[in-house]
């Protein structure tokens, strides 16, 4: 599976709903470590079918971030059956985001 891009109103589906343990990234487009994270959460996404990676805009879901008291990103959030069970913050590599996965 591929990196879904969701905006906003899609987050409950996509994340608080989703059967699946699911991986946010909340990101800008002017973040350059959101850049370089962008490519081995790609490689996550597509090596793990047990996982949802979704990407979010934190400028374009404003009002999501701050619920979420994202202040510093790239920021990962693992959710499982709608609840926060860990965060990441700061480029990592795939690794690191295995063991976000694994925990």
């Amino acid at each position: 599976m591929s990196i879904i891009e969701i905006r906003e109103d899609e987050f409950e589906k996509e994340v608080l709903k989703s059967e699946k343990k699911v991986l946010v990234d909340f990101y800008a487009n002017w973040c350059g470590p959101c850049k370089m994270l962008r490519p081995v959460l790609s490689s996550v996404a597509e090596t793990h079918d047990d996982v949802k990676v979704v990407s979010i805009d934190v400028d374009e879901a404003e009002n999501l971030a701050m619920s979420y008291g994202i202040s510093s990103i790239p920021c990962i959030i693992k959710f499982k059956d709608g609840n926060e069970l860990e965060r990441s913050i700061g480029f990592k590599p795939k690794e690191e985001i295995e063991k976000l996965i694994e925990g």
